[in-house]
This record gives C-alpha cells, sequence and structure tokens, in this order.
C-alpha cells in the first residue's frame, strides 16, 4: 500500500473528510484502521494525536508507521473497501495548533537571542513543556516572553513549505537532527524556521496569548511550562479568582495583596512565637504538679511532635524516665527521655511489644505505636 496522503499537511482546518478503508483489523489496542487519505494528525514531533470518529466509530488514538501508513484504533471495525467520513475534534486539534505554534515562535526567539536550543518538547493536555539548553534567568525568560507576544499582535502568516535540497542547504531553520528527502519548514517570518510535521494557526493572531507559567534549572539548561490561547485565558480566570478570593478575606486591592500576605506572615511568625513560650511555661507548671521520681509515662492529646519533644525533655529534668504518649484511641505517638538510662534500648522494647517504630539517639527517641493506655503505662511502669 502507498503511504496514506496526510490532508493535515494541506489544510491543518479541515474538520470533515471522506476517505477509503484500505483495511481494519482487531488488535489489543481496539480496531487499527488504515485509509488511503486521512486529516487525522498521528502522534509524533511532541504532538499528541488527533481523536474524534470516522464513521460511527470512536478514534481514540492514531499513530504512523516507517512507511508512512497511518494506523486509526478505533472502538469498533469498518469494512474494508468502504467510503466513510471522518470527523476530526476540532477543540483539541485548535488547542494543539495554538499551543504548538506558540512554542515555534518563544522557542525561536530563544534560540536567536541567547543561542538556546530547544532540545525537548511535549505537548500535554494541560500545559506545553519546553527544554533549553541554555539556563535563562527571570529577566531573559520575560523578555523572549513579551517578544513572543509582539510577534502575537502582529498578526503574522505562517507560512509552510517544501524547499528544494539546494535551498534546505543554506536555510537557517532549526532542527534536532540531520534530515534529509522531503522537509516540510515552518517560518514565522522574523521569528523562526523550523523544520516540523505539526499542525498550525495560519496567523499568529489565532495564538491569543502566549504565557510562560513557571520555569527551573533542568540538566544544565532550562524547563519551561507555557500556556497559550484559550489555556491561557482560561488560567488567567482562574487565578483571578483566587486573588480577588484572597483580597476579599483580607480586605486589599489587588495590588496590595504581597504585602498584605506579608504582614499576615509576620503576624502568624509572631502568634507562634507567643504560643511556644507558653507551652513551655504550661510544660513546665504540669512538670511540677508531677513532682519528681523514677519513671513517669503521661498521655497528651493535641501535641506537635516538636511539643511532644519538648514536654518529655522538661519532664526528664525530674524523671529518671520519662515517656509521653500523644493521641487518641490506640494510636500513639512517642517520646522517651533520660538522662542516665539508654533510650534507644527503651524504644526497642517498646516497639516490640506494641507494634510500634521510631529511634532517636540514647538520651531521647520519638517513635509511634499501637497500644491501649491502660497497656502502655503497665508497662512502662513495670519496665
Amino acid at each position: 500500500m502507498l503511504p496514506t496522503k496526510r490532508l493535515f499537511d494541506e489544510n491543518a482546518y479541515l474538520t470533515e473528510f471522506e476517505a477509503k478503508v484500505l483495511s481494519c483489523k482487531e488488535t489489543e489496542k481496539g480496531f487499527d484502521t488504515v485509509l488511503d487519505s486521512t486529516a487525522f494528525f498521528p502522534e509524533g514531533g511532541g504532538q499528541f494525536p488527533d481523536k474524534g470518529t470516522l464513521g460511527t466509530a470512536e478514534v481514540f488514538d492514531v499513530q504512523e508507521d516507517k512507511e508512512g501508513m497511518i494506523h486509526h484504533f478505533l472502538s469498533k471495525a469498518l469494512p474494508e473497501g468502504e467510503t466513510v467520513k471522518g470527523k476530526i475534534d476540532w477543540l483539541r486539534r485548535f488547542d494543539f495548533m495554538q499551543q504548538h505554534s506558540g512554542e515555534h515562535i518563544f522557542s525561536g526567539i530563544a534560540h536567536s537571542k541567547f543561542g538556546a536550543t530547544n532540545v525537548g518538547f511535549h505537548l500535554g493536555t494541560e500545559e506545553t513543556s519546553i527544554d533549553l539548553d541554555v539556563q535563562l534567568n527571570e529577566e531573559q525568560v520575560a523578555e523572549i516572553e513579551n517578544e513572543a507576544n509582539e510577534a502575537v499582535y502582529k498578526n503574522l502568516p505562517i507560512e509552510i513549505t517544501y524547499p528544494s535540497k539546494e535551498e534546505l542547504e543554506v536555510l537557517p531553520y532549526r532542527s534536532k537532527k540531520k534530515l534529509e528527502g522531503k522537509v516540510r519548514i515552518v517560518t514565522v517570518p522574523g521569528y523562526d524556521i523550523c523544520a516540523c510535521c505539526g499542525t498550525h494557526v495560519e496567523k499568529t493572531g489565532e495564538i491569543g496569548i502566549i504565557k510562560i507559567t513557571s520555569f527551573q534549572n533542568y540538566k544544565g539548561g532550562t524547563r519551561l511550562f507555557m500556556l497559550c490561547g484559550k489555556r491561557a485565558f482560561a488560567d488567567y480566570q482562574r487565578k483571578n479568582r483566587n486573588v480577588l478570593s484572597v483580597t476579599n478575606s483580607l480586605s486589599v486591592k489587588p495590588d496590595e495583596i504581597c504585602a498584605a500576605v506579608k504582614r499576615l506572615e509576620n503576624e502568624i511568625t509572631e502568634h507562634k512565637i507567643y504560643e511556644s513560650s507558653l507551652k513551655k511555661e504550661l510544660f513546665a507548671l504540669k512538670a511540677e504538679k508531677l513532682g519528681k521520681g523514677e519513671k513517669i509515662c503521661v498521655f497528651e492529646k493535641e501535641l506537635s511532635p516538636d511539643e511532644l519533644r519538648r514536654y518529655c525533655l522538661v519532664l526528664a529534668e525530674n524523671f529518671k524516665i520519662a515517656a509521653v504518649f500523644n493521641g487518641e484511641g490506640e494510636n500513639f505517638k512517642y517520646a522517651v527521655a533520660s538522662k542516665t538510662e539508654n533510650c534507644s534500648a527503651i524504644a526497642k522494647e517498646i516497639n516490640a511489644e506494641f507494634s510500634g517504630r521510631g529511634g532517636g539517639k540514647p538520651e531521647l527517641v520519638q517513635g509511634s505505636c499501637t497500644g491501649s493506655e491502660e497497656k502502655i503505662a503497665e508497662f512502662i511502669d513495670n519496665m
């Protein structure tokens, strides 16, 4: 069979078409169907495949083999030799077109301005990731992003060409590998020239907006996360709702939110310091009330891990062995402290008897265990 005719290369906006079924075979992935032509884009170049329908069958995956045959994986079989009507999921396709076109512009500018090569690209269903081989800082990322959006505002035509071998030899196009034969070149005039088999919008204005949501150092370069078009707009709406919710709660204007949150953080820190001093006084008063002795085992309900440790150390000033258990029912966090005994050995005994785990230093151990207050207290008393 001849390679499948790629209708999406001729017209990325084609949403419906008719084609002849050349073969249809049942596989573990569904009914593998080959047509003489298709508008369904197969997975490749970092872009997911199209979805949609062929006749009454759902198309849930599209792959291309080495011979150029495009395989549609369907929910049910189609009769071989029959002509069927295909329909693309246009919202999914156009979304990918926006993301892919935006990525080209951003990567092209990063390459021309900072010599960055795109070494990895993944167009996901929620966000697009771009891996560049150069480390960029916040100012440089913002510079590329601003210029990329200028390209959107100019509403430039995105050109698809198939240069001759001689033309390719002098064309400064981006490509991750050396290409031979018929090469498809996607050009955004003044911004990018790249070898690409993906689907793109006709004009840059259709991208709407290009927004980098975050970036990080990655393998000596930079990994960026990008949203374009409808995705970027939806992200703005979601974040704007969150900002308004926070500003309403804090009774401030949106542009005052950072200062308001900083004030709130300072207040929380002050409260924590004050609460810590109160807890310290409370532990001292409790310890004084319990007196002094050989061993003490107490049960609490609402102590943090740090408070559990601190209370236990206070008790260890007055008792040879101090054990504090925090929790309810039969599930406890514990701490054992002593100035003279090996607490690590004590922890091993507790863990063995009450299905526990934990440890620490000879003077202080912490862990968790399961058992009733009565049995735990009896065990500590009889140690």
